[in-house]
């Protein structure tokens, strides 16, 4: 039985995209120093990783649509937060952001990891961004390194 299982071992010359809501700044900014630092922990430079900032969570899957096509970025990593409010608009966004990036990721074949919180108050937010709960953006990063070795191993 053969067993493919993907690493932290990024593909030769590749190049990885972070696109990051403007939304919350105090957020997303920690969510995209914490995608950085895990690149450069896994010997990623920053000359090979691009970062597009878009308004908000709702703009995320359609900028990963327009670049995942391009064959550009061997990952994107989809960073944004939203928080519950009194309306659904929460719901809505939250729920057909991650619709959106999932459909890009599987209409692309190229890995999109999904680093949008959302989270019902800020402090579940600022948890989740460097706080008690570590940092999604960096996870979201692993992920995307992850599943580009692992695509690598299977073409």
């Amino acid at each position: 039985m053969t067993h493919y299982e993907g690493d932290l071992r990024a593909p030769h010359n590749a190049r990885y995209a972070i696109l990051a809501s403007r939304w919350n700044p105090r957020i997303t900014d920690a969510l995209v120093e914490g995608a950085r630092r895990a690149f450069a922990a896994n010997g990623i430079a920053a000359d090979a990783v691009d970062v597009l900032r878009v308004p908000g969570a709702w703009e995320l899957p359609q900028v990963a649509a327009k670049i995942a096509p391009t064959k550009k970025y061997a990952g994107i990593v989809a960073l944004g937060c939203v928080v519950r409010g009194d309306t659904r608009h929460y719901e809505q966004v939250a729920d057909e952001c991650a619709r959106g990036l999932m459909r890009v990721a599987l209409d692309s074949g190229v890995p999109v990891a999904n680093g949008v919180l959302a989270v019902e108050r800020h402090e579940d937010a600022a948890a989740r961004a460097g706080g008690s709960h570590g940092n999604k953006g960096e996870e979201a990063v692993l992920a995307a390194i992850e599943m580009s070795n692992l695509f690598g191993k299977l073409s």
